[in-house]
């Protein structure tokens, strides 16, 4: 039985990886008018295709799980951003 891949969360992983799913996301979500249902799928594809094909392309199941943690954290700070920034306007007026 092969053992469970070792899974490191380095400086790749919260500096680059995710910022860099945000942008790409947000760039589809333009040029390819995605509907917001979709979105989310759309962050965990690009975070699967970063994490598979460069971050992590040793270990195809490493590459799987931190793909879709790139993509959740990016939907994740996404809409926490968002949501900061919706209740400071709303704050203000």
């Amino acid at each position: 039985m092969e053992p469970f891949p070792v899974i490191h969360t380095n400086f790749w992983d919260a500096v680059t990886a995710v910022p860099l799913t945000i942008i790409l996301t947000q760039v589809f979500k333009i040029m390819l008018s995605i509907r917001r249902p979709f979105v989310p799928t759309l962050a965990n594809v690009i975070g699967l295709i970063i994490s598979i094909f460069f971050a992590h392309k040793g270990n195809i199941w490493t590459g799987i799980f931190m793909g879709f943690f790139y993509g959740n954290a990016a939907v994740g700070v996404y809409s926490s951003l968002k949501t900061s920034i919706i209740a400071y306007r709303s704050r203000k007026s």
